[in-house]
């Protein structure tokens, strides 16, 4: 069995994850179909179980969410992901779960903008990010792999960690700005992108201010009584989904729209539709996507980081192993 470490994951592109993530949907994946997710509440958090299967592989991911680890200073989501391969379901690799997420989800989010921005490819986008931890650092680098990006705004609480992320993008060839949520009027409605990569549970800026044909991304939250956008920005936008069924379990940012009417079942879009061609987004709006994480998308990254692994390594070294695996 393969050890894959938070390094070893680096060497699969964020490309290479949108495009298998793509493939997947266009080959028949119907995200409906998949297994939810399940939760144990622990003294600390939660413990979330994340199985999928598709083709000659299985795998589950096991993550912890703990609120308070940030006095600890350790990540609020810490994850290992298991993958098992071929007829006998043997044990091939045992990934590195917290680098897997960090791939997975700027990924998804990626294959959405790919799929939602009105404009003509390769046009210049000015990007806003609210968040400073590591989904918005990932989200930021996405972004810059696959778009072109002429501009990055860094929206967060902490001024320390604003400019410590502020600072990991030097050197990387696009001005970048930091502000304070209280003045950030300028990052809003000045951006064709919007990524929200918070733990915020209200809304973190007016949809009002956003523009008619901007894109918006909310990743942040999976609780369906978190939220990080407004119900005006829901009302204004064309909205895209992973699924129906997981928003309707887990995203907040639309259960709360859809309880108070502001918002119709019937208003949603499958991301399977959009990226398959099956459902058109019209314009006359924002374009917002809501995703929560699912499974599939874990495996199918997982996959690649694997296949990724080993077309990179030498004859296996004894530390490759796991302890007592042959």
């Amino acid at each position: 069995m393969q050890l894959i470490s938070e390094e070893a994951v680096a060497e699969t592109s964020v490309r290479v994850a949108v495009d298998a993530l793509e493939a997947a949907l266009r080959a028949g994946l119907d995200p409906e179909r998949e297994t939810p997710r399940s939760r144990v509440a622990t003294q600390a958090g939660e413990l979330l179980v994340m199985p999928a299967t598709r083709g000659e592989y299985t795998g589950c991911k096991l993550l912890t969410s703990t609120p308070d680890n940030a006095r600890r200073s350790l990540p609020l989501i810490q994850a290992a992901f298991v993958l098992f391969e071929g007829p006998g379901q043997r044990p091939a690799a045992l990934i590195d779960g917290t680098a897997l997420t960090n791939l997975r989800t700027p990924a998804v989010s990626a294959l959405a903008v790919r799929h939602l921005l009105p404009g003509a490819p390769g046009a210049p986008l000015r990007l806003t990010v609210f968040g400073t931890g590591p989904q918005a650092h990932a989200h930021i680098e996405a972004m810059l792999a696959l778009f072109e990006i002429s501009e990055v705004a860094i929206v967060g609480r902490d001024g320390p960690r604003r400019e410590r992320l502020t600072a990991r993008l030097d050197g990387r060839g696009v001005p970048v700005r930091a502000f304070d949520p209280g003045s950030s009027t300028e990052a809003v409605t000045g951006a064709d992108v919007i990524c929200c990569c918070t733990s915020a549970a209200t809304p973190l800026f007016d949809g009002a201010l956003v523009k008619g044909d901007a894109v918006v991304v909310a990743i942040g939250s999976h609780s369906p009584h978190r939220r990080e956008v407004d119900d005006t920005l829901v009302a204004r936008s064309r909205i895209v989904v992973e699924s129906l069924a997981s928003t309707r379990l887990e995203a907040g940012d639309i259960v709360i729209p859809l309880s108070a009417g502001v918002v119709r079942a019937e208003d949603l879009y499958p991301l399977r539709d959009v990226v398959t061609g099956r459902a058109r987004v019209p314009a006359g709006g924002p374009r917002l996507f809501k995703g929560t994480g699912m499974p599939w998308q874990d495996l199918v990254v997982a996959v690649e980081i694997y296949r990724t692994h080993l077309a990179g390594r030498s004859p296996m070294r004894p530390a490759d192993r796991a302890p007592g695996v042959a």
